[in-house]
Parts: structure tokens; C-alpha cells; sequence
């Protein structure tokens, strides 16, 4: 896996979602494919030598999971180099080397993997296993190969549904009842290597792409906790993923949160929510962008699509193919955000416009 981070969707929506797993008490029951090696229980006196992999906020959770085990000897936290951010282009660490530091961990920052050095200078801290959440760079075959119980990554989608950098954007936007987190063996392909666990979890009406992904991975931490004693014990197995299930997802344009007022309503609340934070469903009024921060579908009047009307007083919704998309908060390019009632007394002329 590349990338959790919310990004973009292109395809997926190739198989039905009912045919994915088994699911039982929330958790999905796994065959086949035993671990490399078994017997092995690490505790204090015998720790489990983990070296980390991550980057973005939502991946510390399970960094403190494993820094707050008795039996983990966390020996490295991998972490790509300090970026400049904001207006000041000041160099700025990522979450997970801010935490690591916190928790006194050694931090390793290699530009990429690849090459004698960077596969040396990790063989030498002799990992029994590698965790992977949201790290950013493909783990090539000769990394993959040094643990003794191999790389494990938590992936925010139920695989093999919705493989690749957006996958909680793509459960949103298709529609799911269903996602989870899976706990899977890497290998070299893209999300493709066989699952070792996951746990499902309904979709909200009110989950967003920000929301879900760290509920997601929350969930991931407590399922590696649960799951790691028996996967180096030998007491778990894996299962190959099905390629006939598969779907994918890519990475984000900006151009994917434009908003196409001939969809209907739903998808357009969807397309919202999937996008949200980055880059959020936008569209234009008189030659500015506009952003439309909270939206619902709804039966409501029928209107043009993309035409602006005034419904219950002060809230506002605009026409779609099919029912209305209800605003009730939204942002013109340049300035605050405001209420629906607050905006249409700032531009009264925006009730009646064609938006797009």
C-alpha cells in the first residue's frame, strides 16, 4: 500500500460488496496459508523486536499500541524526511517521527528503501517483524524478506475491495454499507497480499473520509494488539485474497470534487463527505469557486440542475438529476465559511443562480 491517506477514486465498483467476506461477530474468519514460523510467545524477557513504518497522524495510534506493549521492543520508527508547510515553509516533521521522539524511539528517515545502504542499515536492527500503516513507500523484495514473521499493514478497506491510496474515500463514494480494517502480509504488489485479519464496521450516514479513516485506524490498533501474539505464535492463519473481488482506487486530482449537478442528490452528498477534507465538493458562481461544506439530499421541489432556490426560509439547495442537494454551509474563494441564512443575506443574488 502506497498511501492511506484520503485521496481519490477511479474504478471500483466491479463486483457486488454482499460477496466480499464472511463476516462473523465483526471479525472475518480466515483459512489457509500458515505463518512462517511458530511456538514463539515474546514477552518482557523475550520482546518482540518491531521496527515501525508510518507517517501521518492516523498512523500514531498504532505506534502507541506497540511502544505501550511490555513484550514489543520498539527498536526504529521509519518515517519519510521533514517537509517545509505553510506560509513560512518551515521545516516540519511528520506526526509519526513527532510521537517517536516523544516516546524516545530511534527515527529513521531513508528517502527510499532501495540500495544496498538503506537495506543494511535496517538488517542491522534485526526486526522480527515490521508493521506497516500509511508509510508512503513501497517496501521492496529484499526488505520484505528480513523479518522472521515478515511486514504486516493495516489497509482502511475490507480487501481485496478497494486497493490502493483512497480507500475510504472509495467505500463513501460507491455507496457501502460495509468497511473495516484489514491486518495483511505485505508482498509486492499493490494491497495484494494475503489478509491475516480484519474487522468490519457499518458506514454512517454521518461518516466523512476524516472521520472514518481515523475511526478506521483505531480500530486497526486494537486488531494488531489482539492479533499479534497469535500470528508470531503460529495460531493464525492467512488467506490469499480473491482476484475476482478486486477492486481499485488511485490518487486524487482536485478536478474529482468538482461538482457534476446532473448527478443525482445522493451521489453528490457522497462525493462530499468521500471528499472531505481535500479537495471537498466545490463548484462556480460568477466566476469564483465555491465550496459546499455540509450538504443532504433531498425529495424537496424539483429545480434545474445546478440552480440555486431558497427552501424552508433561509436554507438553500440546488437542483441535481435527481432531487435537491440541501446546503446549509458553504465557503466563496477568499473568504469565511457561513451558514446557509448568514450567506444568502451577504449575497442575495446567489438565490436564482446557475451554479457550475
Amino acid at each position: 500500500m502506497l498511501n492511506c491517506v484520503p485521496l481519490a477514486i477511479t474504478s471500483f465498483l466491479k463486483v457486488p460488496h454482499e460477496r466480499l467476506a464472511l463476516i462473523y461477530n465483526q471479525e472475518i474468519l480466515l483459512s489457509t496459508h500458515p505463518a512462517r514460523e511458530s511456538g514463539y510467545t515474546f514477552t518482557p524477557d523475550n520482546p518482540l523486536r518491531v521496527v515501525f513504518m508510518g507517517t501521518p497522524q492516523f498512523a500514531v495510534p498504532t505506534l502507541d499500541v506497540l511502544a505501550g506493549d511490555p513484550g514489543v521492543a520498539l527498536v526504529a520508527a521509519y518515517t519519510p524526511p521533514d517537509r517545509r508547510s505553510g506560509r513560512g515553509r518551515v521545516m516540519e516533521p511528520s506526526p509519526v517521527k513527532a510521537r517517536a521522539e516523544e516516546l524516545r524511539v530511534p527515527v529513521f528517515q531513508p528517502r527510499r528503501l532501495r540500495g544496498e545502504g538503506a537495506v543494511a542499515e535496517l538488517a542491522a536492527l534485526d526486526p522480527d517483524i515490521i508493521v506497516v500503516v500509511a508509510y508512503g513507500l513501497l517496501l521492496p523484495a529484499d526488505v520484505l524478506q528480513l523479518p522472521r514473521y515478515g511486514c504486516l499493514n493495516l489497509h482502511p478497506s475490507l480487501l481485496p475491495r478497494h486497493r490502493g491510496p483512497s480507500p475510504v474515500p472509495g467505500a463513501i463514494l460507491a455507496g457501502d454499507a460495509t468497511t473495516g480494517i484489514t491486518l495483511m502480509l505485505l508482498d509486492e504488489g499493490m494491497d495484494t497480499g494475503p489478509v491475516i485479519a480484519q474487522r468490519s464496521r457499518e458506514l454512517r450516514s454521518d461518516d466523512n473520509a476524516d472521520t472514518l479513516t481515523d475511526a478506521l485506524f483505531r480500530e486497526g490498533a486494537s486488531l494488531l494488539h489482539d492479533t499479534l501474539p497469535k500470528w508470531v505464535s503460529g495460531r493464525m492463519e492467512v488467506r490469499p485474497q480473491d482476484e475476482a473481488l478486486a477492486t481499485y482506487t488511485s490518487k486524487m486530482d482536485r478536478t474529482d470534487g468538482v461538482a457534476d449537478w446532473g448527478q443525482p442528490a445522493e451521489f453528490l452528498w457522497r462525493q462530499q463527505r468521500a471528499y472531505t477534507p481535500w479537495p471537498g465538493l466545490h463548484t462556480a458562481w460568477n466566476g469564483k469557486g465555491i465550496k459546499l461544506l455540509d450538504v443532504a439530499p433531498s425529495s424537496g421541489p424539483a429545480a434545474e440542475p445546478g440552480a440555486v432556490i431558497r427552501v424552508d426560509g433561509d436554507m438553500l439547495a440546488v437542483g441535481t438529476g435527481d432531487g435537491l442537494l440541501v446546503v446549509s454551509r458553504l465557503q466563496l474563494a477568499g473568504k469565511q465559511a457561513a451558514n446557509a441564512s448568514d450567506f444568502i443575506h451577504g449575497y442575495p443574488d446567489f438565490v436564482g443562480a446557475r451554479l457550475g
